[in-house]
């Protein structure tokens, strides 16, 4: 399993996650590994450079001959009004957000479609379809995700590799920890269920995803919380 910015919050939590249920898992961020465990591995880069990202993969191929999961949830995210918004930091979220997911993606399909098996889970955000105000540059890199997800899952169904989105609400981690109570409150009373995410909602519908017998689901956003 390779997943995308474990150094901390949700991404660090699914490693040591799968990591527990026998998984080898193979991890990236921009820093040093916050894991210690024999059966991970850790690769210090930026999601968004293609020589990087390539080299990883090609690296993991050598090593295991196959990657079987790949879960794309390095992200960046800041919330500012739209016209005081940098392009420094719209550019940042584009970067991240979408090029990473469309780099990991590209390069860990063509070691899944030599096997005729794979699963694909990219991290998206209530943001885009709540249209959430302040968000407009994050709404849009994860919209992009959403609209890259339906496609690929199209072009590699015929090689057993599934792609789905995994749509994450509010939960309590770096990301969200200096917005400001009364936005998230506003947030979540736009769901159906009124509450913070948790880090077991998130895995529990990763285990679903990539389940052998989830072939049947792909092209897929799945929102937590409620959200339509």
């Amino acid at each position: 399993m390779l997943i995308t910015g474990t150094r901390k919050g949700i991404g660090r939590y699914l490693a040591e996650y799968y990591l527990d249920r026998g998984f080898t898992v193979i991890g990236c961020s921009r820093g040093e590994s916050t894991i210690e465990n024999e059966n991970y591995r850790h690769h210090r880069l930026n999601v968004a450079d293609e020589e990087s990202v390539v080299d990883m993969v090609r690296g993991i191929r050598k090593e295991f001959g196959r990657i079987d999961v790949l879960l794309n949830n390095a992200g960046a995210a800041s919330m500012n009004h739209f016209v005081i918004t940098p392009y420094k930091t719209a550019k940042e979220m584009m970067e991240t957000n979408y090029y990473g997911t469309f780099l990991f993606s590209r390069e860990v399909s063509k070691v899944m479609l030599k096997k005729k098996y794979g699963r694909i889970v990219n991290f998206v955000s209530i943001a885009a379809p709540l249209q959430v105000e302040g968000e407009a540059a994050y709404a849009a890199s994860k919209a992009a995700v959403e609209n890259l997800t339906k496609v690929v899952a199209r072009e590699v169904a015929e090689y057993g590799i599934t792609v789905n989105a995994l749509g994450a609400t509010p939960i309590w981690t770096d990301m969200i920890r200096n917005v400001p109570k009364e936005k998230v409150d506003a947030l979540l009373e736009r769901q159906a269920i009124n509450r913070l995410g948790e880090m077991r909602d998130v895995s529990q519908l990763c285990d679903f995803l990539i389940d052998e017998k989830s072939d049947f689901i792909t092209g897929q956003v799945i929102y937590l919380g409620g959200v339509s």
